[in-house]
């Protein structure tokens, strides 16, 4: 262990502080650049970019970095051979850095279906410029963070999906039994760069750092071999966005505080709650405005409502109203659940139950860890019971014969009338998953044995 751990740190060493000698970037005879640049800067406050630069900040954000992996950039690196260059080329990198000089590399464009339709375009930077924006994300957010409205949850330390979903249900026992969903026209894509760095410039004193930042706006977007200018928008895919977005979109909470409104917001997903429809008609008709004519964005009419809670889903949530609301899986999330589970148990993919169970309990795990938040144990338990029929039709399709079918029934325990009853049925696959000896042979307890996980801590069909 003590030797793997070396090992680590000497493969980091290419982050050290310069010490001792003069850098590498620093001419022959002369003071070095970091002295100079330390003359130069009056205050404290505005030398950020050392700080970015500080070897345990930058360990930090290479560790993050490594553990969210992702695809090469432009350059077509991955995170490793990136660490091969840094042992070599860190100090000229940082050099730049420090001088205000170091320019990012455009960011590669992917497309990803979103799971209502259509796609979202992630712009995927360089490793490089990832360690880069990930260090910057780490000295700004502790800076910004703490400024931020409480009514803002996406993104930030401390915070999550689940405690805006559980705010707005607290929103609606206390009769605000209407909401103004907004649904903001490509958000991260429409981003006025302008208002964007003087929002930035605000808090932040060192220019290199809103240098380094503008540039990393600016960097273009390369799609099939050609790179394209950027003139707005912040792309996702880069660790600085989420927090810039929350940036520009502070200035929306405190807007809707002033004005008294209840509201929760997790990234461009916002929703106010009311006491009236024509309350949130008011409020609509307000907030548009604000935006249109103060930050530049703009609400997408065909997707923002004034409605009842029961008939819009937030954050992958249904909630109802009354005096005791409940939390509820959209309907939306539900058929996308059942889609990839359909895929998941395939009775064509041609795999043991064993190999089907070890694809299914990745997704099943992240489903759970996050709409096990539900208060639906009724519809947990009916997909739980879905997914033991899907494999219990893929199993006895695997059994091929009413012989072989026989001889694995009576294995698993099942008298001989009541296994050749059910090895001679006639009946299609999908209808024998519910016959009685089948569930008889292959009870629940089996799928757990297997380590298929349970979505509800009830299920029992």
């Amino acid at each position: 262990m003590d030797g793997k751990r070396q090992n680590i740190q000497q493969r980091l060493a290419f982050m050290d502080e310069p010490t001792g000698e003069a850098p590498r970037f620093a001419q022959q005879g002369t003071e070095s650049s970091a002295v100079k640049r330390e003359s130069e800067s009056p205050a404290r406050e505005e030398r950020l970019m050392e700080e970015v630069c500080q070897r345990d900040n930058l360990v930090k954000a290479w560790k993050q970095v490594r553990g969210n992996k992702g695809s090469p950039g432009v350059d077509g690196k991955t995170i490793d051979e990136t660490l091969d260059d840094l042992r070599e080329h860190w100090p000229a990198t940082r050099d730049q850095l420090l001088r205000g000089t170091y320019q990012p590399q455009p960011v590669r464009r992917v497309e990803i279906p979103k799971p209502g339709g259509g796609v979202r375009k992630l712009g995927i930077p360089v490793v490089l410029d990832r360690l880069i924006q990930q260090a910057v994300l780490q000295v700004l957010q502790k800076r910004w963070d703490p400024t931020f409205s409480n009514s803002s949850y996406g993104f930030r330390p401390g915070r999550s999906a689940h405690q805006a979903v559980e705010q707005a249900q607290a929103y609606i026992a206390e009769g605000y039994q209407w909401v103004v969903d907004i649904d903001l026209e490509k958000f991260f894509d429409r981003v006025n760069h302008d208002l964007l760095m003087a929002r930035v410039a605000k808090s932040v004193g060192d220019k290199r750092l809103l240098k380094l930042i503008r540039a990393f706006l600016t960097a273009g977007v390369m799609e099939d071999g050609l790179v394209s200018p950027v003139d707005e928008g912040t792309p996702q895919g880069g660790p600085l966005s989420p927090l810039l977005s929350n940036l520009v979109l502070d200035d929306l909470d405190r807007e809707l505080e002033r004005r008294g409104h209840r509201l929760c917001r997790y990234a461009d997903d916002c929703n106010i709650y009311v006491r009236s429809r024509r309350a949130g008609q008011r409020v609509m008709a307000g907030v548009s405005k604000f935006l249109t004519k103060k930050l530049r964005l703009e609400v997408n009419e065909s997707k923002s409502a004034v409605a009842r809670p029961d008939d819009r889903k937030f954050l992958g949530f249904r909630l109802t109203t009354g005096e005791e609301p409940q939390r509820l899986i959209s309907p939306e999330a539900l058929k996308r659940f059942q889609a990839r589970a359909r895929e998941l148990t395939s009775r064509t993919r041609g795999i043991s139950v064993e190999q089907m169970i070890g694809s299914l309990k990745p997704y099943l795990l992240g489903w759970r860890g996050y709409f096990g938040f539900s208060q639906d144990p009724l519809v947990l338990n009916a997909l739980d019971a879905r997914i033991r029929r899907r494999l219990r039709m893929m199993i006895w399709r695997q059994w091929g014969n009413g012989r072989t079918r026989y001889v694995n029934l009576r294995r698993l325990g099942l008298a001989h009338f009541a296994a050749a009853v059910a090895a001679g049925s006639p009946t299609g696959f999908w209808s024998m998953s519910r016959h009685p000896a089948v569930q008889q042979a292959l009870p629940n307890a089996y799928f757990d044995s297997l380590g298929l996980p349970r979505l509800s801590s009830s299920s029992t069909a």
